[in-house]
């Protein structure tokens, strides 16, 4: 140990839960934008450490849920951004969201943390001992997994974001929440090296090592396996269109032409190619379906759809992003549905798809008789609450192949993403990052890759302000458009692998390998090693 080492843990003893926060806050530096991986592991380490020197069950509980504010708090900045947007709610309520969001989120930590603690081995022995270091990573994924469904859910900002793209190859195994585990697993082989038990800190290493390069050469294996079935068949064409509409633009009534003029400029065809046209969430403000009542139609459905075909081939299609009105038995508008629309060459609608997991907040109020009487409102305009669609769908394009769909926010939900029964040849997940600032959008765009490698399947992004991407099934950024420009992409298609082993199974798979590494610490502090 060096020199500062007495005064660090003379700190850490007197403040240790404002270490905890300031650990918690480091760790965020690991996700997208920055990318600062080696300071998660090390803030991890450092947290691991902390916890496993409290005297009683509820400071670690404590300690964890420090560390978690510290993160999320860090980590989800971004949706402070989203308030300054919302003239109805002061730009500073952004910031005591955020707080109380991070507030509710660090029960996950917390709960990761004392369920460790309690794992110490029997008799007071060394922290570093694997019971307490295999139940620290099984628990943090097991509490992530949690808190991808409880109350609807919030799975932004996995651990296992931090692996991608490098080290990520086991998600087409264990999952995201796997390789969070894997994640807390590398912090516990830097803690074995500080305390000098290099035997320990090597057998872990190496096993985690064998791991990756197993996943890394079956992954190599599905994408020979792919290339070889599809030799020969044609690649399809895509257009991924990036308008530049910010959201301050986005719902302003006056910029509707010129905003879907720099949609039209965009799209407009270089050949005579089929194509299949990739347009943004909610592109477009026009109901495109006929029997609302009149007063929502600024032009009428004809009129909407005709000058989009307008920018098409013959045989193009357009996938785009539009809203769907629900009426009750009296005709009156009683919901909405976020969806994307299929729109042929010659102005009919193909097959829809209704957004499943919607925004708490921005998408829909939660009882909302009571906030909005104390004047509360959606963070996305209008009184109207959207409604969720059934789940995860593949839509049949005919010559351009299956589509999965997710929308936006949709993508971040691992295992929840593609209809197993139906199993598409890529994703579409249509998207408006506009108001997430400067840090949600790569962090979206991480998870997206994420997905790619979990099931084996290319993922397209069209977005209005950005990131646009085309994700191959290996995660990889083939093609993309930066944040605040405007642009196209003009592509094929790539090619999907094989179901990988996580597709077939899902997230049983995580929890299962969660559960395994629990049943191995309770083995190991049973036999007091």
């Amino acid at each position: 140990m060096t020199a500062t080492s007495p005064r660090i843990a003379a700190f850490a003893d007197r403040w240790p839960k404002l270490v905890a926060l300031l650990l918690g806050a480091v760790s965020a530096t690991g996700f997208a934008p920055l990318n600062l991986w080696p300071l998660t592991l090390l803030a991890l380490a450092g947290w691991m450490a902390l916890v496993a020197q409290s005297p009683k069950g509820w400071r670690a509980f404590g300690l964890g849920w420090a560390f978690g504010v510290g993160q999320f708090v860090a980590g989800l900045n971004w949706i402070a951004t989203a308030f300054t947007y919302q003239a109805a709610m002061p730009a500073w309520l952004g910031w005591i969201a955020v707080v109380l969001l991070s507030l509710y989120l660090a029960i996950y930590p917390a709960l990761a943390a004392w369920g460790a603690w309690t794992m110490r081995p029997i008799g007071g022995a060394h922290f570093a001992a694997p019971s307490y270091l295999l139940a620290f990573a099984s628990l943090w994924a097991l509490t992530e997994w949690l808190r991808s469904w409880i109350f609807t859910g919030f799975a932004w900002n996995p651990l296992g974001a931090i692996a991608v793209p490098h080290i990520a190859a086991p998600a087409r195994w264990i999952g995201t929440y796997g390789m969070s585990a894997i994640v807390c697993l590398l912090a516990a082989v830097l803690m074995l090296a500080w305390f000098h038990r290099r035997i320990a800190a090597t057998a872990l290493f190496g096993s985690l090592f064998v791991l990756w390069g197993a996943a890394y050469l079956s992954q190599i294996g599905g994408g020979a396996d792919s290339a070889v079935r599809s030799k020969g068949t044609q690649r399809i064409p895509i257009t991924v269109v990036q308008p530049n509409v910010g959201q301050e633009d986005k719902w302003e009534g006056s910029k509707a032409d010129a905003n879907f003029a720099k949609l039209a400029r965009l799209t407009t065809p270089k050949d005579d190619t089929p194509r299949l046209i990739l347009w943004p969430e909610a592109a477009v403000p026009d109901y495109l379906e006929a029997g609302y009542p009149a007063p929502y139609y600024d032009r009428s459905p004809v009129e909407a759809r005709l000058r989009l075909i307008k920018l098409m081939n013959r045989d193009d299609l357009m996938l785009l992003g539009a809203l769907k009105l629900e009426l009750d038995k009296t005709g009156d508008v009683v919901g909405a549905r976020n969806a994307v629309m299929t729109v042929h060459a010659d102005a009919t609608l193909g097959p829809r798809y209704d957004k499943a997991h919607l925004v708490p907040y921005g998408e829909y109020l939660p009882m909302r008789p009571i906030l909005s009487a104390i004047g509360l409102s959606r963070l996305a305009p209008g009184d109207i609450d959207f409604w969720p669609g059934p789940g995860a769908r593949t839509l049949d394009l005919g010559a351009f192949g299956r589509a999965g769909l997710q929308i936006c926010y949709e993508i971040i939900f691992s295992g929840q993403v593609v209809d197993r029964a139906h199993r598409p040849d890529f994703i579409f997940n249509p998207s408006n990052d506009a108001w997430f600032g400067g840090w949600g959008p790569p962090q979206h765009l991480a998870q997206a890759r994420l997905r790619a490698i979990e099931e084996g399947l290319p993922v397209v992004r069209a977005t209005p302000t950005g990131i646009s991407a085309v994700i191959d099934a290996d995660g990889r950024i083939l093609e993309s458009l930066p944040m605040h420009s405007a642009g196209r992409i003009d592509t094929t298609l790539p090619r999907a692998h094989a179901p990988t082993l996580f597709a077939r199974y899902g997230n049983i798979l995580p929890v299962g390998f969660a559960l395994l590494l629990l049943v191995l610490a309770i083995a190991f502090r049973r036999r007091g090693r």
